[in-house]
């Protein structure tokens, strides 16, 4: 075991950490090692098209801060990751299972980790309109094109191997491998991959704080990371992390973080308001464009290039798509033209707010909802373009499953059972709390159809005809 550890602590990168020979410094404050390998990675066209994708997307039309990109997130990750195995190598149990190159394939796992990504990836995902490929799929692309010679020849890591990491697979069983061996690599990658993404992991520790500095607010700031990244440990079966008992306040405080930070940022009125607007500007172009070739240009297109690229499509409409090209360019107007003008928001419902109504919209499909939204617009008279249904997506959030290890009684237990935080955010599905179903109407309509006195009984209609 001292020898494995030993070697783990010699990887270049986690070396890196204390020797600050190659550094590369990103806010706040956070200097990040390079090695030549890692370099010949982060200068390569497949990692840098990622400086050219907003992390937060219409978040910044609300925190004008948060303009940080892919790129710096994606160095952050890589960075925690670093720290997350140093501490790993001194836990006995991983240093007697994980080899070498499989902590070198979490290395570049986790600097790869969004290099499938593409502007509004997560708001196009969520359309489900099309068979269109997830950002993890995506990588594939570049982990067996671009990237494969600098996986093979630097790491002598198969690149198959992050994309299982990635996409959460089990690794394909070697010729003549025995059944012992190929157990242990299949614990060990389900425990690389609960490291990169699971209730608690290095992806969310940084985009957190990382959200959180950018947009100006402290609740994703407010618990302590060190902390919690010393107190790592493996889970009872050893696939998976878990805590010690020292870091239980931290990770009850990034919890309770994440909860803030999707209720007052991510899911903010405002930022949805542009989101749905923007899915709907999307979907008016998908008329005529086919959904495939669009979501093929998004993925070469940076932020600002998707901008334009939609303005030409809507004006390029044809004759009988008319009224869609009137909607889309007032909707790119409003998005991304010289006065941002937004829906504004004239129902909400959770469940807690009307939850007989935020149970029959959340979880729809986007063909339903557009349909739900039709139909509302055609019983109060008005264009269908003026309003529009924000539903919370069908893929749920990941739950708060890890386990508190106390090594005094040497007992592992489920955080939601010994912490009263936890419990209260997890009785019930995380997004039923802050992921709210909401109706946005147009500036000049809005008014009207918050006065309006039956606008939830329009609303039922419109969801018994859609069914």
């Amino acid at each position: 075991m001292e020898t494995n550890r030993r070697e783990l602590l010699f990887i270049p990168e986690i070396a890196g950490l204390d020797a600050r020979s190659s550094i590369i410094r990103i806010p706040p404050e956070l200097d990040v090692p390079l090695t030549p390998r890692v370099r010949r990675i982060i200068d390569s066209r497949a990692f840098r098209r990622l400086a050219n994708v907003s992390q937060l997307g219409f978040v910044r039309l609300v925190y004008p801060g948060a303009t940080h990109t892919r790129f710096e997130h994606s160095l952050g990750v890589y960075r925690l990751t670093l720290l997350l195995l140093k501490r790993l190598a001194h836990d006995e149990r991983f240093a007697s299972v994980v080899r070498v190159q499989e902590a070198e394939t979490l290395i570049l796992s986790a600097l790869l980790h969004d290099v499938g990504h593409f502007p509004y990836c997560h708001l196009l995902e969520d359309l489900k309109i099309c068979n269109a490929k997830s950002h993890e799929e995506l990588a594939d692309e570049f982990l067996f094109g671009e990237l494969s010679p600098l996986i093979r020849n630097d790491w002598g890591v198969e690149p198959r191997n992050i994309s299982d990491v990635l996409m959460k697979r089990e690794p394909v069983r070697f010729p003549g491998e025995s059944d012992e061996e190929y157990f242990r690599r299949k614990k060990v990658f389900r425990l690389l991959a609960s490291i990169l993404s699971g209730p608690i992991d290095v992806d969310k520790m940084d985009y957190l704080m990382r959200d959180s500095h950018a947009a100006g607010v402290p609740y994703g700031k407010n618990y302590d990371l060190d902390r919690l990244v010393g107190s790592v440990c493996l889970n009872e079966r050893g696939d998976g992390i878990a805590i010690s008992s020292k870091g239980k306040t931290a990770a009850e405080l990034m919890v309770f973080a994440r909860y803030v930070m999707f209720s007052e940022v991510y899911w903010h009125h405002a930022a949805r308001s542009a989101t749905v607007m923007f899915q709907r500007l999307v979907d008016c172009v998908a008329q005529e464009t086919r959904v495939a070739q669009l979501f093929e240009a998004f993925r070469v297109k940076s932020d600002a290039d998707i901008h334009h690229y939609l303005f030409e499509l809507c004006s390029s409409l044809s004759e009988p798509n008319r009224a869609f090209r009137q909607e889309g360019l007032r909707l790119c107007q409003g998005l991304f033209g010289e006065q941002r003008v937004l829906f504004k928001r004239v129902r909400q419902f959770s469940s807690l707010e009307e939850p007989g109504l935020y149970r029959r919209i959340a979880g729809r499909p986007y063909v339903q909802i557009r349909a739900i939204s039709n139909k509302m617009a055609e019983y109060l008279s008005i264009s269908p373009a003026d309003v529009l249904i924000d539903a919370p997506p069908v893929d749920k959030e990941v739950e708060f499953k890890i386990d508190v290890f106390y090594s005094d009684k040497n007992v592992y237990r489920p955080l939601s059972k010994v912490s009263p935080v936890v419990r209260a955010l997890a009785k019930e599905q995380f997004d039923d709390y802050v992921k709210r179903a909401r109706v946005f109407a147009a500036p000049e309509v809005a008014r009207q159809l918050q006065e309006h006195n039956a606008l939830d009984s329009v609303l039922e209609r419109a969801l018994d005809d859609v069914g």
